[in-house]
């Protein structure tokens, strides 16, 4: 859970921009995204077979 502090002479805006700069690297949003709808057994195993394709041609790429 990501949360700031707020000091008397701070305005919101640089509160607001604390608070998303540290909701980032958190990385909440990423998983707030894969958990927005549910994924069926098929789905989640045509896109984790992409990722690896996807990686394993990064890979590739790498060593030659």
């Amino acid at each position: 859970m990501a949360q700031i502090v707020v000091n008397d002479n701070e305005g919101i805006e640089s509160a607001l921009r604390r608070f998303k700069r540290k909701v980032s690297h958190a990385g909440i949003f990423p998983d707030m995204k894969k958990n927005r709808h549910f994924e069926t057994p098929e789905q989640k195993r045509k896109r984790k077979e992409v990722a690896r394709h996807r990686q394993r041609k990064r890979n590739f790429r790498r060593e030659t």
